[in-house]
């Protein structure tokens, strides 16, 4: 075999080709100019390159809409928009093609509805303004839009990025949107206003395209929103803006106050947007048969100034129904006024948080006609006072049978010392001897808790009421400028925590006769106080320190009631105690009751016996140790 041996002819020749290899590539290198030109036209290449998503192409509609409206007569930007967007190029080729918005009014509501997507890109209400007078828009700016996506010829197409031909009636009470393929086929969005009303008419039906929608998937209703900041508080409105719907014929649900939630519902007839005082609504004839629903808290610091407050998204499938779109829907845009929105007698009361149960029945029934026949005759604060002093006149009868039982209480009180120093080292004896005392006594620890406990409804809806009482909004009362919000006497120069960078001063009134008022009612229960039980005094100072703390940013409204309530409560104790109530009556009333037989019920009787074998045998094992 032959030997293989090193040739450094061979080497040099391949050092010299390589050479002559790298200085021809040198040669022939772009320079940077062209490598600049070039990168630019491979951008322009990939902008027009359809990607493929889900077995489809979706394709940037908008540039090549506006590529076509740009050079109506360049053959290469039609066929680029016959490309990406099939039959409905024909929209991008006509006069109305333009970002143009028509105006669309009544006396109440104005709108502007764009020719790009059809949909209204600003919805100002006529007789409202902010906390700054500035005018209350629902929709401005892009805050909001709506997006019908639907399937045509292997593309995914948007309405909000193809254009609308808008055409007004005579009276300038309907507006048609209409995005067309042909002069006889079309896509079309019908608004329709009528006079002083915050409800619109609003359709969305097709003609002529059963053969041009591929109608083997729904199309989807996409519409979204970001509530705009309309209150001197952001935490306070915040809390109650949200999401609501309503579902399976009179069912209602809503989102809650996370960061971010998301939920999903059948059989759906409305969608709310409901931010505090004001709202935009989607109401259908026929039921979205599934939807789907996000909210996202847009306040990431409630200590600074925010234009946002939660952002709002809903997907609602509409079906075709021979090839083709038919959708009654209407659209409310304007205060959520209970009054307002339950004329409408569809349901949309349920978007005011009144409470659940037997609260929101008190709101409804109760509160909501009282306060709305006082102040169509008395200023809004008067009002308030007024409804106060009629709640607490109507519960009276329960504060005297409080007071009743802890005057009886505080009579006995002797004789309940006595028992216990007796007893002291037998708790269970202890027991028995006071729960005889009191039956003998007619008399209970229980009787001044029920008649707070009935009192409840009435306070937690009122709690409900006056955040959500709209009639009450930007209206003075003293130094209140405003009874929907916090008064503010003090601006403090730094921030306090939970409480804010102000002094307000309905919530120290109403926190100073919250103390008196539990002063004078757990005085004696303080005095008389069994081991085991809460710490009435530790209850007498934090529940002013509550109201002080946390009441500082609710509505001033709220904090008048609850320190004319207090105020008023104080006085009928007073009343009661000084005039009505006579202590030398009770105690001889309740040695007259020690002496009649008390007969005992099934369930006394049980207890009794109970209570007396468990003494025997705490007795037992006594004689055991």
């Amino acid at each position: 075999m032959e030997e293989k041996k090193f040739d450094l002819n061979s080497l040099i020749g391949f050092i010299l080709i390589g050479v002559i290899i790298l200085y021809m590539l040198y040669q022939n290198s772009p320079t940077p100019e062209e490598l600049e030109e070039r990168a630019k036209q491979e951008q322009i290449d990939k902008e027009n390159e359809p990607e493929e998503q889900a077995g489809q192409a979706t394709l940037d509609l908008s540039e090549t809409s506006d590529a076509i409206v740009a050079n109506p007569t360049d053959s290469l930007a039609t066929a680029a928009a016959q490309n990406a967007l099939g039959a409905f190029a024909y929209s991008a080729g006509l006069s109305s093609a333009t970002d143009n918005e028509t105006l669309f009014e009544n006396d109440v509501l104005e709108l502007k509805i764009s020719n790009r997507g059809g949909y209204i890109t600003e919805a100002r209400l006529k007789e409202f303004v902010t906390y700054k007078d500035a005018p209350v828009y629902l929709i401005k700016d892009g805050n909001a839009s709506l997006d019908l996506v639907f399937n045509h010829q292997n593309r995914t197409l948007h309405s909000k990025e193809l254009f609308f031909e808008p055409s007004l009636s005579a009276d300038g009470n309907t507006l048609s949107m209409k995005l067309k393929i042909s002069p006889t086929q079309y896509l079309e969005y019908r608004y329709t206003l009528k006079p002083g009303d915050y409800m619109m008419d609003f359709s969305v039906r097709t003609q002529g395209l059963s053969d041009v929608l591929d109608t083997s998937n729904d199309a989807v209703l996409h519409w979204e929103l970001a509530g705009y900041r309309r209150a001197k508080s952001v935490a306070y409105e915040n809390r109650y803006t949200e999401l609501i719907w309503e579902y399976e014929g009179g069912k209602d649900d809503y989102l809650g106050q996370q960061q971010r939630t998301t939920d999903e519902s059948v059989d759906v007839t409305y969608v709310a947007f409901k931010q505090h005082f004001f709202s935009s609504i989607l109401l259908t004839d026929k039921p979205w048969k599934t939807a789907s629903f996000v909210s996202e808290n847009l306040v990431d610091d409630e200590d600074i100034d925010t234009l946002y407050t939660k952002k709002f998204k809903a997907e609602l499938p509409l079906e075709y129904s021979g090839g083709e779109l038919a959708y009654d829907m209407d659209w409310y845009y304007g205060p959520t006024d209970y009054k307002t929105l339950n004329d409408y007698n569809r349901n949309l009361d349920e978007v005011v948080p009144l409470g659940w149960g037997i609260f929101g029945w008190i709101n409804r029934y109760l509160f909501i006609p009282l306060f709305g026949f006082l102040s169509s005759f008395l200023p809004y604060g008067i009002s308030i006072i007024v409804m106060t002093i009629l709640v607490r006149l109507a519960l009276s009868p329960v504060t005297y049978k409080s007071y009743l039982s802890q005057a009886k209480m505080k009579v006995l009180r002797p004789e309940i010392t006595e028992i216990n120093e007796k007893h002291k080292d037998n708790a269970m004896k202890r027991q028995q001897e006071t729960m005889a005392l009191y039956r003998k006594a007619g008399a209970s620890p229980m009787a001044g808790c029920i008649p707070a406990l009935l009192q409840l409804p009435v306070f937690y809806a009122l709690f409900q009421f006056f955040p959500s009482a709209f009639a009450l909004r930007q209206k003075s009362f003293l130094w209140a400028e405003d009874l929907s919000s916090y008064d503010t006497v003090y601006e403090l120069p730094f921030h306090i925590p939970l409480y804010g960078d102000h002094i307000s001063l309905f919530p120290i009134l109403a926190s100073i006769a919250i103390f008196i008022y539990m002063t004078m009612t757990t005085g004696q229960t303080m005095q008389q106080q069994q081991p085991g039980m809460p710490n009435m005094k530790f209850i007498m100072y934090i529940s002013p320190l509550f109201m002080l703390v946390f009441f500082n940013n609710y509505a001033s409204g709220l904090s008048l009631y609850y320190f004319i309530s207090n105020l008023i409560t104080i006085g009928i104790m007073l009343v009661i105690k000084n005039y009505i109530i006579d202590e030398d009556k009770i105690h001889a009333k309740i040695q007259e009751n020690k002496k009649k037989p008390k007969k005992q019920n099934r369930f006394q009787r049980k207890m009794a016996e109970m209570m007396e074998q468990a003494e025997a045998q705490q007795q037992q094992r006594g004689k055991k140790k």
